[in-house]
């Protein structure tokens, strides 16, 4: 999402630049008509700019930033199911050795021992069963609640692109009724277009192909 908004801005700033060149261009004094589109074109491209920072602050609080809260969450979350593992292994260890003492034959020191193993074993198992317990029961809560926290910033993304695209629809439809010729097909242009540039290709400083 960041790059996606850092391309955005990037793209805006390079057209504002374009724009820019275009206005120092010589041929904006020679030409006034010329001036007068390139100076729509150069107010279209720095509104275009201002609302896309818009937008891009919009996400940036909205939604990357929430993202990187909930990433946050993680750690704590993964920390909790690497206790419950040790809590689990420590509890099999105890397990084993007081299996250990119950298959020898009953003894005064094997019942001793046998007796200290389940002593040894008891707070361990209690401490697992809790920890797993905790964990069976948070995380399908943990899961769910993942679309309740991700809605609002999907929401507030879908807002910022449709306010964003709406502006630019108006933007460039005002532009287009600046410097527009209506009546033109986009054929015609295209031939218009290729008849100039056989024209300047026709020029003798031209070098041919």
């Amino acid at each position: 999402m960041k790059k996606s908004t850092d391309a955005d801005l990037a793209m805006s700033k390079s057209a504002v630049k374009i724009s820019s060149d275009l206005l120092s261009n010589p041929l904006c004094e020679q030409e006034p008509s010329f001036l007068e589109m390139v100076t729509a074109f150069d107010t279209a491209m720095k509104r275009m700019d201002s609302f896309n920072q818009e937008k891009v602050n919009q996400i940036q609080k909205t939604v990357i930033e929430p993202l990187k809260k909930f990433s946050g969450v993680f750690p704590s979350l993964n920390a909790a199911v690497k206790r419950r593992e040790q809590t689990l292994q420590d509890y099999k260890r105890l397990q084993s050795k007081v299996e250990k003492y119950e298959e020898k034959e009953k003894t005064g020191p094997v019942l001793a021992k046998l007796h200290q193993a389940r002593e040894e074993l008891r707070p361990v198992k209690e401490d697992f069963e809790a920890k797993n317990k905790q964990l069976l029961e948070e995380m399908p809560k943990f899961y769910s609640s993942r679309i309740d926290y991700f809605k609002p910033s999907f929401e507030s993304l879908v807002r910022a692109q449709v306010v964003y695209y709406t502006e630019m629809h108006k933007i460039f439809g005002d532009l287009t009724a600046q410097i527009d010729r209506p009546g033109l097909s986009d054929e015609q242009r295209e031939r218009e277009n290729d008849a100039k540039l056989s024209e300047l290709r026709a020029l003798s400083i031209v070098a041919d192909d």
